[in-house]
């Protein structure tokens, strides 16, 4: 199969004077862009085929099954693939195909890499009469293009929301990764990440001595800071509070200043907590790759970290697709929150307290202390900033926080004017439910995809720059690993400072005071 190769320097589109408008189209202007396949060794790790068959026929009927197999498990994805009627709402809604321009990066047409070959196998008239409806069988040449254009999706579901039937493109993209993975034609960069957290815990295979020894140079650091003894704490039986966090907080710049400001609003709550250093991470890349098995077999982490330290409480922090899976899917992957019928999942249940969220965002657990006055917050400390906050896809398309409808986009924002004094909106129709993705999510955050990366991230881009030019803005918050990542690399792209991006918690760790509440 065709192997991704190095092209031309990065460049950033110019951002545009009208971006609501869509691009002209560039046909194929994305077909040499694709990620890396796995090796041998790491698809054999986590129990995928090493790969591809030698022979097609092997491959191809091996990839036919596997779709059936997820047709009869996931009602969504037939239905999904019967619904469309080739409107074009959803044309001009995909971050890639507006940066990039390729017609297969338009929602519908990605869906029908997808929905030709399953109305070929799948349905009457297109076994019947196959170029009357569009179908048409599975190649070789197919079979690449699933590759390039499922990994040019960051899963962020935006199309979804212009859909006047719901078809949920991010569920398509999934199906065909997890066929891909199936046929032994698997992704190197999230596969990888996989197999990590398998092994160690985390994606970026940090070690339980390496994560120790960060906590602990964290807690000098903070101490040197505000003079206050704020604990980094790890593997501590009888914690209140587990809190589970994307590793990248651990020591990568922003989000490590997130993490601090979690520990100093602990500190300040007087709530007992705790890193595990069996479950170090809240990223659950099986989600990315469609595939059930690996998305519990990572969440039964936290669980197995949860059930031997005893904890009442869980904690997420701030990831976007960790966010997404802990509120919708822990319940039934782990038996976090009410669902789960496995005898540990019960025993999980009578463990934790139940008068919290099980589990809570840590947005949800700032704002609390916030609204109750627990917390002493200085937001003049915070006037070299000028703020706005982008939303993070998953969080925003796929989640709640707090007991009311939009909570997940409340709360965040309160929480900043709570800790800054100058906050600025990005303009309607690029925030909340149709927040505009940073274009480095779903598994797409490898560098051989910069180029793809960079080009996603223009409407984004240009929506920053509507409030550069208007409010002076010099900070975007956001609650998201990948945003906080994605961002640092391409903002220089787009002529921004990398340090403009930053975490919620960043502003509450600049803002918060410590010590006796006065």
């Amino acid at each position: 199969m065709a192997a991704p190769g190095k092209g031309p320097a990065v460049v950033a589109p110019a951002l545009r004077e009208f971006p609501e408008r869509a691009p002209p189209i560039a046909p194929a202007a994305m077909q040499d862009s694709k990620p890396y396949v796995a090796n041998e060794r790491i698809q054999e790790e986590i129990g995928f085929p090493p790969r591809l068959d030698e022979n097609w026929q092997v491959v191809h009927d091996k990839a036919i099954a596997h779709m059936g197999m997820l047709l009869a498990r996931y009602r969504s994805l037939k239905v999904y693939l019967d619904a469309c009627v080739h409107c074009g709402a959803c044309t001009d809604k995909c971050h890639y195909y507006l940066g990039t321009g390729d017609p297969k990066n338009m929602p519908v047409a990605r869906q029908d890499l997808m929905r030709s070959v399953y109305r070929r196998y799948f349905t009457l008239p297109g076994k019947l009469v196959p170029k009357l409806v569009g179908a048409r069988d599975l190649t070789p040449e197919v079979l690449d293009e699933w590759y390039t254009y499922y990994h040019q999706c960051s899963e962020c579901r935006r199309c979804s929301v212009y859909c006047p039937y719901g078809i949920d493109t991010a569920e398509i993209t999934m199906a065909g990764r997890e066929i891909l993975d199936a046929v032994g034609y698997g992704q190197k960069y999230s596969n990888e990440i996989i197999g990590k957290v398998h092994r160690i815990g985390n994606n970026l295979g940090l070690p339980g001595p390496a994560l120790a020894d960060t906590l602990e140079g964290l807690e000098e650091d903070t101490k040197e800071e505000t003079g206050a003894d704020v604990l980094f704490p790890l593997d501590v039986k009888g914690a209140e509070v587990l809190l589970i966090t994307p590793s990248a907080d651990f020591f990568a710049e922003p989000h490590v200043e997130s993490l601090i400001g979690y520990a100093k609003v602990f500190h300040a709550a007087g709530v007992s907590w705790t890193l595990s250093s069996h479950a170090s991470e809240a990223g659950n890349f099986g989600m990315f790759i469609g595939n059930y098995e690996q998305l519990r077999k990572i969440a039964l982490r936290i669980r197995e970290a949860a059930l031997e330290l005893g904890v009442k409480r869980i904690v997420v922090g701030e990831c976007g697709h960790a966010w997404r899976v802990a509120y919708s899917f822990w319940n039934t992957l782990a038996g976090i929150g009410a669902g789960g019928k496995d005898p540990f999942a019960v025993q999980l249940q009578s463990q934790l307290d139940q008068r919290y969220r099980q589990p809570m965002h840590v947005c949800e657990f700032t704002w609390d202390l916030i609204e109750r006055g627990a917390l002493t917050l200085d937001a003049d400390a915070n006037d070299h900033r000028i703020v706005t906050f982008h939303d993070s896809c998953n969080v925003a398309r796929a989640s709640r926080m707090g007991d009311t409808p939009g909570g997940q986009f409340e709360i965040p924002r309160a929480i900043i004017r709570a800790v800054a004094n100058r906050y600025h909106e990005m303009a309607p129709g690029t925030t909340h439910d149709e927040t505009f993705c940073c274009g480095g999510g779903g598994g797409v955050l490898t560098d051989e995809l910069l180029d793809l990366r960079v080009k996603g991230a223009l409407p984004r881009m240009e929506s920053l720059q509507r409030v550069v030019d208007e409010h002076g803005v010099n900070f975007m918050a956001t609650i998201c690993a990948i945003c906080k990542a994605q961002f640092s690399k391409v903002l220089p792209y787009y002529g921004f400072k990398m340090g403009m991006v930053g975490g919620v918690h960043q502003l509450v760790s600049t803002a918060i005071r410590l010590g006796a509440k006065s």
